[in-house]
């Protein structure tokens, strides 16, 4: 048995909150800015109670075995107010994050050896406060390691698919390029549907390639036709559907540019490699949230 801390309870670490009390073999605790009158996940296989202990101050956290986050990827500052006292025995920190700098973000306040890069994906959305609505299994993929096997145990008997995989660069890699091309749906404030259409399809064809581009240059393994298989998906997808960069534009809430696209700008740049497209969308995003603001 382990005490796993989730520090960001969002839709995300909501999920992670329920598989592991599911599992009937931990003790999950919830460090959140506010208290939770109650959380309910909403799960392909009905409602699932989430009776964890909650906390809202960092300074009263206990030390726990493993903690987990799953903020966004701009909120590191807020979650590392967390890591001194639940980290008072060494525990590791699994970042669930998106983007391909999960150890870079945490570097400033836990050793490298006790950061856990995850690749998280979950058809998943908040509802409501304390209401998730999970539409899919969730995928959690971790370095091949000690430590990452060891993150696979926690999940042992639940319904996620959580594994290790030797090429963690690749996977990453490989999540950002679905991940870039949804900046479209977020400048233009419309569900993925609206890549079906030919010439917004181009240009997600070319964010797509210029993110294979640098993650190339990174050290990533990525197909010739990844692009095109991206663009697919979008498309096979209900044209409703919302990404989370969209999602956090409409509610007005910050959104996660720099981890999706702002990255692959900053490292086209290191590489020498021209990345005009994914700058574009950047630059556009940024100014619509001054004005918003």
């Amino acid at each position: 048995m382990a005490k796993v801390a989730i520090v960001g309870v969002g839709a995300i670490g909501s999920v992670v909150a329920a598989l592991l009390e599911q599992s009937g073999r931990h003790e999950v605790i919830l460090c959140v800015r506010r208290s939770l009158t109650g959380l309910t996940v909403e799960t392909p296989d009905g409602p699932v109670p989430v009776r964890a202990a909650v906390i809202t101050d960092p300074g009263a956290a206990p030390a726990v075995d493993w903690v987990m986050v799953a903020t966004k990827a701009y909120d590191v500052p807020g979650a590392a107010k967390w890591l001194n006292r639940l980290r008072m025995t060494g525990a590791p920190v699994a970042v669930l994050q998106n983007g391909v700098e999960h150890r870079e973000r945490f570097a400033p306040f836990v050793p490298m050896s006790s950061i856990l890069p995850v690749v998280v994906d979950c058809p998943v959305e908040r509802q409501a406060p304390g209401r998730v609505c999970q539409r899919g299994v969730m995928h959690l993929k971790a370095p091949e390691s000690a430590l990452g096997r060891a993150f696979v145990d926690l999940f042992a008997g639940t319904k996620a698919d959580v594994l290790v995989v030797d090429d963690f660069v690749s996977t990453a890699w490989h999540k950002l390029c679905f991940n870039s091309a949804g900046v479209l749906s977020a400048l233009l404030l419309q569900p993925s549907g609206v890549l079906r259409g030919q010439a917004l399809g181009e240009v997600a064809l070319q964010i797509v390639r210029e993110c294979i581009a640098v993650g190339r240059a990174e050290g990533a393994t990525l197909e010739d036709g990844l692009a095109e298989t991206v663009l697919q998906r979008y498309r096979s997808s209900p044209p409703d559907s919302i990404n989370s960069l969209h999602a956090d534009r409409l509610a007005g809430r910050p959104m996660e540019t720099d981890a999706r696209n702002g990255v692959i700008v900053r490292l086209g740049q290191k590489h020498g490699i021209p990345t005009p497209a994914n700058r574009m969308a950047v630059a556009l995003l940024e100014e619509m949230a001054k004005i918003g603001s």
